[in-house]
Formats: C-alpha cells, sequence, structure tokens
C-alpha cells in the first residue's frame, strides 16, 4: 500500500478495519496536527495497519469486550507529527508531550521499527466505564491491577491524572510490562509494578471489587 497521495486514498486507508470494532479512521486523530495543519498519514500504511491491527485485537478488543466500550484519544502518530510535537516540548509540555522519534517508534510511530527492528504501536485511551469511579476515588490502580491480570498480551501501560486516560502498548519484542501512574510535570515516573517485582504474578482481584471479567 502507497502512503495517501489524495483523499480517496486517504478515506480507502480509513476504512481499513483493525479489528472487530477499530478501523485505521479511529486512530489518525491528532490535536497538534489539526492545530497545526500538519500530515498525520504513515509513510509505511502496510506496517501501521500490520502493528495497529495487533494493538487492536490483542489489547483493545479485549478492553472493550470487558468494559462495554472504549474512546481513543490519541493513537498513531506520523514521524512529522511526532517530531513537531517533541520539539516543542520543553516550551509547553502541558500540551506537547512527545518523546523523541527514536523514543516513539513502534509505540506512537506505528509505521517505523524501533532500533532493534521490532514493530509496535500505542494508543492513548479513556474508559468511559471507569471515570465516575476514578472522579470519586482519585486512584489509577484498580483499573492498572486490572490489567496487570487480564491482559497477557500488554507491553507498557502509563496513566495520566486526566479521566485516567492511559496509553496501552503492544510489542513484538521482549517487554517487562511495566505499569506506571505518569504527567508531564513529574520528574519521573511513578512504577507501580513490572515484571519481576515481588507480587507482579499474584492476583490482584482484592484491589479491584466488582469489576467486570473477559
Amino acid at each position: 500500500m502507497e502512503p495517501p497521495g489524495s483523499v480517496a486514498d486517504l478515506t480507502e486507508l480509513g476504512r481499513v478495519r483493525l479489528s472487530e470494532h477499530f478501523f485505521m479512521r479511529d486512530m489518525l486523530y491528532s490535536e497538534v496536527a489539526n492545530f497545526h495543519g500538519l500530515s498525520n498519514m504513515p509513510d509505511d500504511p502496510d506496517l501501521a495497519v500490520a502493528s495497529g491491527a495487533k494493538l487492536c485485537e490483542l489489547v483493545l478488543e479485549p478492553l472493550h469486550r470487558a468494559f462495554g466500550g472504549i474512546t481513543v484519544r490519541s493513537a498513531f502518530r506520523s514521524a512529522l507529527v511526532n517530531d513537531y510535537c517533541h520539539q516543542r516540548l520543553s516550551q509547553d509540555p502541558g500540551a506537547y508531550y512527545c518523546g523523541d522519534n527514536t523514543y516513539a517508534a513502534a509505540r506512537h510511530i506505528w509505521d517505523l521499527r524501533d532500533a532493534d527492528g521490532y514493530k509496535g504501536a500505542t494508543a492513548s485511551i479513556v474508559i468511559p466505564w471507569y471515570i465516575e469511579r476514578f472522579e470519586e476515588s482519585g486512584d489509577f490502580r484498580p483499573l492498572a491491577w486490572w490489567i496487570c491480570d487480564h491482559l497477557a498480551d500488554y507491553a507498557e501501560v502509563a496513566f495520566y491524572p486526566w479521566l485516567c486516560a492511559f496509553n496501552i502498548r503492544w510489542y513484538e519484542g521482549p517487554s517487562d510490562k511495566a505499569i506506571r501512574w505518569s504527567a508531564p510535570d513529574m520528574p519521573e515516573s511513578k512504577l507501580l509494578t513490572q515484571r519481576g517485582m515481588d507480587g507482579f504474578d499474584d492476583d490482584h482481584s482484592g484491589h479491584y471489587p466488582g469489576f467486570p471479567t473477559l
């Protein structure tokens, strides 16, 4: 598949079904691209679709089944958009919070393999089912522990304070499956758990009573 060269090409790319409930069009929205008039289209559509399909099938669909739907806030970023965002990170970290393109490859830049040659994909999502619960408690950990216990194919998760949104990644390479609480103004992320830490492989269901099961 060639990079979109017309509106018709982009329309066809948007119609690509990544999984039962998700289409490529759901993944192309970018506030940075829209505001600054940048192209958020993949340079390698085939790789973007292949990586995105794995993310949707193995990570997003289980969340959709369990919680009755999810909202995608940000997913695919072109290398152009990601770099533009990263260059402005120091100027306005509250609005621009992209890592450099080397870091973002096989994360938000779905159509770039990382330095080890692996593909991957990340989406920033919100689970409406959990919004009111989070607003009452301010605690991301029940949802984090549910993900740890139920999603075998996630590679890493980073939670943010707005609506308990989180980045969740599929990655074909090795992963420590870290789950963090993060925010742009934090000097470093707060690690909740990762593979190898005490308790990672335990049953954490006591942390999320009343949650759905897969």
